[in-house]
């Protein structure tokens, strides 16, 4: 029958992209990895294992006499909460902005504001590194669009110098690939001389860095800089969500026009009270943050000198550089077997000849541990 035939096509084009995925050592599959010691989840500060913090979301929502089991709908029907709200104006003070609001994830947020915010008339100029989700919103909207060079100014500057319309610079704080920093100072006063617009994505420096976990940007005190700004609550936060702040005009336009929060459901309370009570956890245990920092320290000191290619940074990322798929795939396999939980990158996530292990640290993993990785590692 016809509509058999065209099944039969299309999964036939299907099986043939997998099995070129494949062949170039670079197919995924979902994993599952228990009892191994967690060298690659974003849990930097081990709040999505913390049975006090999860006792005390419990307890807050047992107090909460309104409590569903789903949030109902979107944010504009009947899934607004008081409990949003507050929330919103708690993270509005934490990342001292004049106003937050919640989406339902970083990856929703930055699709959700590169979308709608840039017009045809309009240029985007982002780092080549940034984020699938920044990449996905910009294709989304009508405006003309450049990368340039990771964390080249010089390179930045000639793209600042052809644009047209508005202009929005778009950057990482700290580069979920690479774990090294944006020269956030640099790029402020750069969009500053070019009248810029300048989005930075916080996620993986939200709860690491800055008073309460307020993120780089804050601990840096160049928040004014920056027309907006995205954390999420999906790393260090131990939780889910994201939240975009900047002025209220930006967010009330957000409401109005970012189809992300329009046309979907709402966080359920449970989500919002499991980051409530993390960011209090963060500011009432400030050790996390300085135990995070040693643990980077103590893995830098344990992995000089190496056989690798080892790009160090001060974030919880650290890079070992391998450059073939199926090196990169096959070392990651032999530190899982002697228990710990290594996976490697490759691409499309990462240009091809840049495959790398990626090695996320955590509070919780012993110095130890880390010794003995990096004996394994070098072995």
């Amino acid at each position: 029958m016809p509509h058999e035939k065209h099944n039969k096509v299309i999964y036939e084009r299907l099986q043939e992209k997998l099995q070129r995925r494949k062949e170039k050592g670079i197919y995924r599959k979902l994993q599952l990895h228990q009892g191994l010691a967690d060298f690659c989840s974003n849990d930097y500060l081990g709040l999505a294992r913390n049975k006090e913090l999860y006792s005390r979301t419990k307890n807050e929502l047992g107090q909460i006499s309104s409590v569903l089991n789903g949030s109902t709908g979107s944010r504009l029907l009947t899934g607004n909460h008081a409990y949003n709200e507050a929330l919103e104006a708690r993270l509005a003070n934490l990342f001292d902005a004049e106003a937050a609001l919640i989406f339902n994830s970083g990856y929703v947020a930055n699709t959700a504001i590169m979308s709608c915010v840039a017009e045809r008339t309009d240029t985007i100029i982002y780092d080549e590194l940034v984020h699938a989700s920044i990449k996905e919103g910009y294709r989304l909207s009508f405006a003309k669009r450049y990368p340039f060079l990771h964390n080249d100014l010089t390179d930045l500057e000639k793209k600042l110098k052809k644009a047209d319309g508005e202009k929005f610079v778009v950057v990482e704080s700290i580069y979920s690939m690479d774990g090294d920093r944006a020269n956030l100072n640099a790029l402020a006063e750069l969009c500053q001389d070019y009248n810029a617009n300048l989005i930075v994505d916080e996620a993986h420096s939200t709860g690491i860095f800055g008073k309460g976990g307020s993120g780089l940007v804050c601990e840096l005190g160049i928040q004014d800089s920056f027309f907006a700004r995205v954390y999420t609550f999906g790393k260090a936060i131990g939780s889910h969500g994201a939240c975009v702040v900047g002025n209220h005009v930006l967010i009330d336009y957000l409401v109005n026009f970012a189809q992300g929060l329009i046309y979907t459901t709402a966080l359920p309370l449970h989500t919002l009270v499991s980051i409530s009570n993390a960011f209090d956890y963060i500011t009432e245990n400030e050790h996390l943050q300085k135990d995070i920092k040693q643990i980077v320290r103590h893995f830098q000191k344990v992995m000089q000198p190496s056989k690798f290619d080892i790009k160090l940074n001060d974030s919880p990322i650290q890079i070992v550089r391998i450059g073939d798929a199926r090196k990169a795939k096959d070392l990651a396999e032999r530190l899982q077997r002697n228990g710990f939980d290594v996976r490697a990158i490759v691409s499309p996530t990462v240009k091809l000849g840049e495959e790398r292990l990626r090695i996320c640290l955590h509070t919780f993993n012993t110095e130890s541990e880390i010794t003995q990785l990096a004996s394994y590692l070098q072995g």
